[in-house]
């Protein structure tokens, strides 16, 4: 007897569950709900629920309803839609691509090649191997740039078809719905509380896993890995390092005091010194992050008011500085002028910085973490880096925090 199509994405949910490959996806088959609906649609999920399209679904042969399947829940796994909203509102095709590329990489390294199959038309890439959904999109977006600039150079009309319409591969580009609007923005408690749930849900099924002797893929695992929001840190750091010190002095008497005859030395409190942020412009490092951190940095400042923030700009050396201000603080993000993209050595900070004998109240290096083996920092102040990419890297000394996602 021929199966539903809810009867077959049942039985997809319990091969997985009961295989050492996938069984680490058993608690996120099981959040939020799922539907076959009577839709020309093929598939989609808001984040958390699940819907597949009974004509597309059959269609697919099991393995491919399988794939299918997989796909839609690795999208909660990954919080895509949780978490960059803002992409998909920027560039719904792109951030479609951009989050496919990311799940589909899973499903085909999945060393059991009878276990599910990608549906016709599923996008894959090897050079997207491992990264995340934000690191795809911009990647995608630089290409999309520079087609567009090649477009615009070869003439009207050159870059386009014959009816003027774009060709761009991914434009309009959906295999499935990525459904931002079914679901209203989340407040930061309503979002934390479904992170908290998938998170749950994910190290269930990694018991599970772990079980049947299935060693976890390494995009998951940094996912199961203990978080700490970088602009916690940073703030953290800054008030830790950055604070006036309170001396007491006789040249002032206190005068509260005073009234009641009696003298007492009132309290001086020293500024703030110098902060030095050290940005790595070595290319992998993105104008919007630059502007992310630089805007986290402002709200900083108006609390922790260092009395000078030099910016330096560094590749393989120190191209140039900023020099701000307390009263030019404001302006901070829109007057960075970065310099360099070549490769990348920070040493060249530490030398810069001592050559020049500046003496910061503490360093913040901001970089991929992709630097030279064995780096030279004879900087005896706390230091603090920000890493955009190379998470295992380890810094010669001071604090690591992963910066983004």
């Amino acid at each position: 007897m021929k199966l539903t199509a809810e009867q077959r994405i049942m039985r997809s949910h319990i091969q997985m569950m009961k295989h050492p490959e996938t069984a680490l996806y058993s608690g996120v088959f099981m959040l939020g709900t799922t539907e076959v609906i009577d839709a020309a649609v093929t598939a989609y999920t808001d984040g958390v629920n699940k819907k597949y399209g009974r004509t597309f679904l059959d269609s697919l042969s099991d393995m491919e309803v399988s794939g299918l399947v997989l796909h839609e829940n690795l999208h909660i796994v990954f919080r895509h839609l949780l978490h960059n909203r803002d992409l998909f509102e920027e560039d719904q095709a792109l951030a479609n691509a951009a989050a496919d590329y990311v799940v589909n990489d899973v499903i085909v390294n999945l060393k059991d090649k009878n276990l599910c199959a990608l549906p016709k038309g599923a996008l894959v890439d090897d050079k997207y191997h491992n990264k995340n959904m934000r690191e795809v999109y911009r990647l995608l977006k630089q290409e999309k740039d520079q087609r567009k600039k090649q477009s615009q150079g070869q003439g009207q009309g050159q870059g386009q078809n014959g009816n003027g319409a774009s060709q761009d591969p991914l434009d309009g580009y959906s295999f499935d719905q990525h459904d931002t609007k079914g679901q209203a923005p989340m407040n930061a408690e309503e979002a934390k509380a479904l992170d908290t749930k998938i998170d749950r849900a994910l190290r269930e099924g990694a018991l599970l896993a772990g079980r049947l002797g299935h060693k976890m893929p390494r995009a998951i695992k940094d996912l199961l890995e203990p978080k700490t929001r970088w602009q916690d840190e940073l703030r953290e750091f800054m008030t830790s390092t950055m604070v006036g010190k309170d001396e007491m002095t006789w040249k002032k008497f206190n005068r509260r005091l005073l009234p009641n005859d009696i003298y007492m030395p009132s309290v001086e409190n020293e500024a703030v010194g110098e902060l030095i942020l050290a940005c790595d412009t070595s290319g992998s490092i993105s104008n919007e992050q630059i502007t992310e951190f630089a805007t986290e940095m402002l709200s900083i400042c108006s609390t922790v008011t260092p009395e000078l923030i030099r910016v330096l700009w560094w590749d393989t050396s120190v191209h140039s500085e900023q020099l701000f201000r307390s009263d030019k603080y404001h302006a901070l993000a829109e007057m960075l002028k970065p310099e360099g993209g070549g490769g990348t050595r920070v040493g060249c900070v530490a030398e810069y910085v001592n050559v020049r004998k500046l003496r910061p109240e503490c360093v913040i290096v901001f970089t991929d973490g992709y630097v030279e083996p064995e780096v030279k920092w004879d900087l005896n102040v706390p230091t603090l880096w920000l890493v955009t990419r190379n998470k295992g890297w380890t810094p010669p000394t001071g604090r690591k925090v992963v910066f983004g996602d």
